[in-house]
Protein backbone atom coordinates (compact mmCIF):
# COMPACT_ATOMS: atom_id res chain seq x y z
CA UNK A 1 0.00 0.00 0.00
CA UNK A 2 1.49 3.06 -0.91
CA UNK A 3 1.23 6.25 1.13
CA UNK A 4 -0.99 8.47 -1.71
CA UNK A 5 -3.64 5.28 -0.92
CA UNK A 6 -3.78 5.55 2.37
CA UNK A 7 -6.80 8.03 3.88
CA UNK A 8 -6.92 7.32 7.52
CA UNK A 9 -3.87 6.35 9.30
CA UNK A 10 -4.32 5.44 13.07
CA UNK A 11 -1.45 4.75 15.40
CA UNK A 12 -1.32 3.36 19.12
CA UNK A 13 -5.33 4.57 19.49
CA UNK A 14 -7.03 3.99 22.31
CA UNK A 15 -10.56 5.25 23.84
CA UNK A 16 -11.49 4.67 27.26
CA UNK A 17 -14.95 5.29 29.18
CA UNK A 18 -14.61 5.02 33.13
CA UNK A 19 -10.92 3.47 32.85
CA UNK A 20 -12.56 0.97 30.50
CA UNK A 21 -10.88 0.62 26.91
CA UNK A 22 -13.51 0.11 24.47
CA UNK A 23 -11.13 0.60 21.54
CA UNK A 24 -7.52 -0.32 21.29
CA UNK A 25 -5.74 -0.08 17.87
CA UNK A 26 -2.05 -0.59 17.46
CA UNK A 27 -2.33 0.30 14.02
CA UNK A 28 -4.92 0.72 11.06
CA UNK A 29 -4.68 2.33 7.49
CA UNK A 30 -7.69 2.75 5.67
CA UNK A 31 -7.37 3.02 2.04
CA UNK A 32 -8.61 5.45 -0.30
CA UNK A 33 -11.70 4.29 -2.25
CA UNK A 34 -12.10 1.13 -0.16
CA UNK A 35 -14.97 -0.36 1.22
CA UNK A 36 -13.79 -1.98 4.95
CA UNK A 37 -16.56 -3.62 7.01
CA UNK A 38 -16.12 -3.98 10.75
CA UNK A 39 -17.51 -7.40 12.02
CA UNK A 40 -17.58 -8.95 16.01
CA UNK A 41 -19.89 -9.49 18.45
CA UNK A 42 -21.76 -6.58 20.20
CA UNK A 43 -19.52 -4.84 22.31
CA UNK A 44 -16.34 -5.18 20.29
CA UNK A 45 -16.00 -1.34 19.95
CA UNK A 46 -16.96 -1.08 16.27
CA UNK A 47 -19.46 1.72 16.82
CA UNK A 48 -17.00 3.56 18.98
CA UNK A 49 -14.27 3.13 16.13
CA UNK A 50 -16.83 5.00 13.47
CA UNK A 51 -17.26 7.62 16.17
CA UNK A 52 -13.35 8.20 16.27
CA UNK A 53 -13.19 8.51 12.50
CA UNK A 54 -15.59 10.65 12.45
CA UNK A 55 -14.17 13.11 14.74
CA UNK A 56 -17.52 13.04 17.15
CA UNK A 57 -14.91 12.19 20.05
CA UNK A 58 -11.16 12.33 20.58
CA UNK A 59 -9.39 9.13 21.03
CA UNK A 60 -8.08 8.64 24.93
CA UNK A 61 -4.32 8.28 23.36
CA UNK A 62 -2.47 7.43 19.89
CA UNK A 63 -2.85 9.34 16.54
CA UNK A 64 -5.66 9.95 13.53
CA UNK A 65 -5.24 11.09 10.61
CA UNK A 66 -6.79 12.11 7.62
CA UNK A 67 -5.11 12.66 4.32
CA UNK A 68 -2.81 15.54 5.60
CA UNK A 69 -4.59 16.48 9.20
CA UNK A 70 -3.92 14.99 12.66
CA UNK A 71 -6.12 15.03 15.25
CA UNK A 72 -4.13 17.12 18.35
CA UNK A 73 -5.89 18.42 21.49
CA UNK A 74 -8.39 20.35 19.59
CA UNK A 75 -11.63 19.96 17.64
CA UNK A 76 -10.65 19.46 13.68
CA UNK A 77 -11.91 22.15 11.84
CA UNK A 78 -14.78 22.47 9.37
CA UNK A 79 -13.30 21.36 6.26
CA UNK A 80 -11.99 18.20 7.90
CA UNK A 81 -15.10 17.26 9.44
CA UNK A 82 -17.31 18.63 6.45
CA UNK A 83 -15.50 15.18 4.51
CA UNK A 84 -17.08 13.22 7.08
CA UNK A 85 -20.62 11.82 7.61
CA UNK A 86 -21.96 8.96 9.25
CA UNK A 87 -25.36 7.42 8.41
CA UNK A 88 -26.48 5.37 12.07
CA UNK A 89 -28.67 2.51 12.65
CA UNK A 90 -31.54 4.50 13.61
CA UNK A 91 -31.38 7.53 11.53
CA UNK A 92 -32.66 10.68 13.05
CA UNK A 93 -34.24 12.59 10.61
CA UNK A 94 -35.61 15.96 11.45
CA UNK A 95 -40.06 17.33 11.03
CA UNK A 96 -40.08 18.05 7.36
CA UNK A 97 -40.70 16.85 4.23
CA UNK A 98 -37.95 14.28 2.38
CA UNK A 99 -36.69 16.98 0.32
CA UNK A 100 -36.18 19.26 3.43
CA UNK A 101 -34.21 16.46 4.98
CA UNK A 102 -32.08 15.52 2.58
CA UNK A 103 -31.80 19.35 1.59
CA UNK A 104 -30.41 20.21 4.95
CA UNK A 105 -26.57 19.61 5.08
CA UNK A 106 -26.63 21.57 2.04
CA UNK A 107 -28.17 24.55 3.21
CA UNK A 108 -25.92 24.24 6.27
CA UNK A 109 -23.03 24.95 4.42
CA UNK A 110 -24.57 27.75 2.56
CA UNK A 111 -25.73 26.09 -0.71
CA UNK A 112 -28.73 28.12 -2.01
CA UNK A 113 -29.72 25.92 -5.26
CA UNK A 114 -30.11 22.69 -3.94
CA UNK A 115 -33.02 21.16 -5.31
CA UNK A 116 -31.32 19.77 -8.31
CA UNK A 117 -28.66 18.09 -6.05
CA UNK A 118 -31.58 17.00 -3.52
CA UNK A 119 -33.68 15.53 -6.42
CA UNK A 120 -30.50 13.59 -7.90
CA UNK A 121 -30.31 12.26 -4.52
CA UNK A 122 -34.05 11.16 -4.26
CA UNK A 123 -34.01 9.54 -7.57
CA UNK A 124 -30.61 7.61 -6.50
CA UNK A 125 -32.36 5.83 -3.52
CA UNK A 126 -35.59 5.42 -5.40
CA UNK A 127 -37.50 8.30 -3.11
CA UNK A 128 -38.16 11.14 -5.76
CA UNK A 129 -42.37 10.12 -5.51
CA UNK A 130 -41.84 10.99 -2.18
CA UNK A 131 -39.98 14.40 -1.80
CA UNK A 132 -42.90 16.42 -0.27
CA UNK A 133 -43.85 13.68 2.18
CA UNK A 134 -43.41 13.74 5.44
CA UNK A 135 -40.30 12.36 6.43
CA UNK A 136 -41.35 10.63 9.82
CA UNK A 137 -44.45 9.14 7.64
CA UNK A 138 -42.07 7.26 5.70
CA UNK A 139 -41.39 3.18 6.58
CA UNK A 140 -37.91 2.29 8.49
CA UNK A 141 -36.54 1.57 5.40
CA UNK A 142 -37.51 4.42 3.84
CA UNK A 143 -36.39 6.48 6.13
CA UNK A 144 -33.00 4.86 5.94
CA UNK A 145 -33.07 5.46 2.35
CA UNK A 146 -33.47 9.48 3.40
CA UNK A 147 -30.79 9.48 5.86
CA UNK A 148 -28.24 8.71 3.02
CA UNK A 149 -29.44 10.10 0.61
CA UNK A 150 -28.90 13.28 2.78
CA UNK A 151 -25.40 12.15 3.51
CA UNK A 152 -24.53 11.22 -0.14
CA UNK A 153 -25.98 14.96 -1.63
CA UNK A 154 -23.00 16.74 0.52
CA UNK A 155 -20.54 14.53 -1.60
CA UNK A 156 -18.45 13.48 1.36
CA UNK A 157 -14.78 11.65 1.12
CA UNK A 158 -15.88 9.12 3.61
CA UNK A 159 -19.11 7.31 4.73
CA UNK A 160 -19.48 5.18 7.66
CA UNK A 161 -22.12 3.19 7.92
CA UNK A 162 -23.46 2.12 11.52
CA UNK A 163 -25.67 -0.82 10.84
CA UNK A 164 -27.24 0.49 7.88
CA UNK A 165 -30.03 -2.38 6.99
CA UNK A 166 -30.23 -3.53 11.06
CA UNK A 167 -34.41 -4.87 10.96
CA UNK A 168 -35.06 -3.99 7.26
CA UNK A 169 -36.72 -6.37 5.25
CA UNK A 170 -34.41 -7.92 2.33
CA UNK A 171 -36.06 -5.90 -0.69
CA UNK A 172 -34.33 -2.70 1.28
CA UNK A 173 -31.38 -4.59 2.34
CA UNK A 174 -30.72 -5.27 -1.48
CA UNK A 175 -31.55 -1.43 -2.60
CA UNK A 176 -29.30 0.09 0.37
CA UNK A 177 -26.63 -2.34 -0.82
CA UNK A 178 -26.92 -1.61 -4.49
CA UNK A 179 -26.70 2.29 -3.20
CA UNK A 180 -23.72 1.34 -1.40
CA UNK A 181 -21.96 -0.40 -4.26
CA UNK A 182 -22.43 2.62 -6.52
CA UNK A 183 -21.31 5.29 -4.38
CA UNK A 184 -18.07 3.39 -4.19
CA UNK A 185 -17.22 2.55 -7.83
CA UNK A 186 -19.06 5.94 -9.23
CA UNK A 187 -17.73 8.48 -6.71
CA UNK A 188 -14.53 6.58 -5.59
CA UNK A 189 -16.30 6.84 -1.76
CA UNK A 190 -14.39 5.27 0.99
CA UNK A 191 -16.55 4.04 3.50
CA UNK A 192 -16.64 1.98 6.62
CA UNK A 193 -19.40 -0.17 6.97
CA UNK A 194 -20.07 -1.68 10.87
CA UNK A 195 -22.47 -4.72 10.41
CA UNK A 196 -23.78 -7.84 12.54
CA UNK A 197 -24.32 -9.55 9.32
CA UNK A 198 -20.99 -11.09 8.22
CA UNK A 199 -22.72 -12.53 4.63
CA UNK A 200 -23.37 -8.35 3.94
CA UNK A 201 -19.73 -7.89 4.77
CA UNK A 202 -18.56 -10.64 2.35
CA UNK A 203 -20.76 -8.92 -0.16
CA UNK A 204 -19.62 -5.38 0.20
CA UNK A 205 -16.55 -5.48 1.28
CA UNK A 206 -13.13 -5.34 -0.47
CA UNK A 207 -11.22 -5.74 2.95
CA UNK A 208 -13.04 -6.96 6.16
CA UNK A 209 -11.64 -6.38 9.93
CA UNK A 210 -12.83 -8.83 12.81
CA UNK A 211 -13.12 -6.62 16.22
CA UNK A 212 -12.82 -8.58 19.26
CA UNK A 213 -13.10 -6.74 22.92
CA UNK A 214 -11.80 -3.86 21.29
CA UNK A 215 -9.12 -5.09 19.22
CA UNK A 216 -8.76 -6.05 15.29
CA UNK A 217 -8.17 -9.27 15.85
CA UNK A 218 -7.30 -10.04 12.09
CA UNK A 219 -8.03 -7.59 8.71
CA UNK A 220 -7.48 -8.40 5.27
CA UNK A 221 -9.12 -9.14 2.33
CA UNK A 222 -12.18 -10.30 2.40
CA UNK A 223 -12.64 -13.42 0.29
CA UNK A 224 -9.26 -14.61 1.60
CA UNK A 225 -10.87 -13.32 5.26
CA UNK A 226 -13.46 -15.77 4.80
CA UNK A 227 -12.14 -18.84 3.10
CA UNK A 228 -8.67 -19.11 5.17
CA UNK A 229 -8.64 -17.23 8.07
CA UNK A 230 -5.30 -17.03 10.03
CA UNK A 231 -6.80 -16.35 13.66
CA UNK A 232 -8.74 -19.33 15.00
CA UNK A 233 -11.07 -16.89 16.75
CA UNK A 234 -12.13 -15.01 13.48
CA UNK A 235 -13.12 -18.78 12.09
CA UNK A 236 -14.72 -19.34 15.18
CA UNK A 237 -16.94 -15.96 14.79
CA UNK A 238 -17.27 -16.39 10.93
CA UNK A 239 -19.02 -20.01 11.51
CA UNK A 240 -21.37 -18.79 13.84
CA UNK A 241 -19.40 -20.82 16.98
CA UNK A 242 -18.05 -18.16 19.31
CA UNK A 243 -21.09 -16.99 20.94
CA UNK A 244 -21.53 -13.76 23.33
Amino acid sequence: MSESEILYSLRHVTKAYDRRTVVNIPALDIQRGEILALVGPSGAGKSTLLRLLNFLEPPTSGQIALDDFTLSGTPPPLDITRRVTTVFQRPILLNRSVMENVAYGLHLRGQRRVQSVVMAELARVGLSALAHAHARSLSGGEQQRVALARALAIRPTVLLLDEPTANLDPGNVALIEDIIRGVNREQGVTIVLVTHNVFQARRLAHRTAVMLDGNIIEIGDTDTLFTTPTDPRTGAFLRGEMVY
